[in-house]
């Protein structure tokens, strides 16, 4: 088996190509930049560029499953100039596999899984969803998601495996949302925004790269939520992140509109709901490492884990 990964300098990425190579799963890779582009005895870079619709062809060449992680980070002030580089980045860059695909003979591949993301949920504090929700969140995320997952759907064309992965916010102490978190916590001015009752759908990253591996190890169908069984509440994720680190929550809750003042529209992140459920993956036979937040935290926290740095950050000399 050969797997073509996109994103896969991510934070993501390299998670998941450390798990392919370890199981020794061949993978192809995709990058923007030519003069990073490595080779080794099983991974080889490829050149593209998705705002062009550039593609080197022979990223495909004995490939029978893709895994897309394109994206440009939402963790970013939402001007009009931000908020087309995120949109853009996702739909240019299906666009562009796909228009490769036609050019090609991909008898071979049988599988394309892409990331998504849960923000297609509308904003609830009560509600509790699952893949078979309708509903789309007002919101600008909300709107990403739903055209995103539509250029994804475009891949049954090829009559291929297509699988969304929805994924929730991914813990892990090499870079994302948790770092962000553990940062004012480790410096004493750790606060809960809001009233800390909005939801939040987590992962850990082990959790979620074994994921991706394993809708594709098993050719499987349709959309899967990228969360762990056990969604908590901000205020919960706070304390228990604060227990983690051994730092007291001394500070008064932050008000919303002083996040607004501060991040504009993307302050929307902090404070959206959404309670999301993990179990069709489970009744597909997916089994979680890290079903809660408390040992999930002590993994990546703990003295001699290195936040996992040690293995993932090898795969740093791939792709820089």
């Amino acid at each position: 088996m050969k797997v073509l990964v996109t994103g896969a300098t991510g934070l993501v990425g390299k998670a998941i190509v450390e798990i392919l190579t370890e199981k020794g799963i061949a993978v192809n890779y995709l990058s923007t930049r030519k003069k990073k582009i490595t080779t080794t005895e099983n991974c080889q870079g490829f050149y593209w560029n998705p705002s062009k619709g550039e593609i080197d062809l022979e990223c495909f060449e004995d490939v029978s499953a893709i895994i897309n992680l394109a994206g440009a980070s939402i963790a970013t002030r939402w001007s009009a100039t931000n908020k087309k580089r995120i949109m853009d980045s996702r739909v240019q860059s299906i666009r562009t596999l796909h228009g490769a695909m036609k050019k090609i003979d991909a008898s071979s591949i049988d599988t394309f899984v892409s990331a998504s993301a849960i923000g297609i949920y509308p904003n609830s504090v009560s509600n509790f969803y699952d893949e078979e929700t309708a509903e789309v969140d007002d919101s600008f995320l909300g709107d990403v998601v739903k055209k995103w997952e539509k250029e994804i759907s475009t891949f049954e064309d090829f009559g291929l495996n297509v699988s969304k992965i929805r994924i929730g916010i991914v813990l892990s102490g090499l870079g994302g949302a948790l770092p962000k978190m553990a940062g004012p916590i480790r410096n004493f001015v750790g606060s809960i925004f809001g009233s800390g009752a909005q939801w939040q759908s987590w992962i850990h990253i082990t959790d979620l790269a074994q994921m991706f591996v394993y809708v594709v190890e098993n050719s499987l169908k349709g959309t899967f939520n990228g969360v762990a069984p056990n969604p908590v509440t901000h205020a919960k994720m706070t304390k228990e992140l604060a227990r983690v680190l051994e730092r007291p929550l001394i500070l008064p809750n932050i008000p919303k509109f002083v996040m607004q003042l501060l991040l504009g529209e993307m302050a929307y992140l902090l404070f959206a709901s959404q309670r999301v459920s993990s179990k069709r993956i489970e009744k597909k036979g997916f089994q979680f490492q890290y079903p809660n937040i408390g040992p999930a935290l002590e993994q990546i926290y703990e003295p001699n884990s290195g936040n996992g740095e040690s293995k993932i950050e090898s795969l740093d000399k791939k792709f820089v």
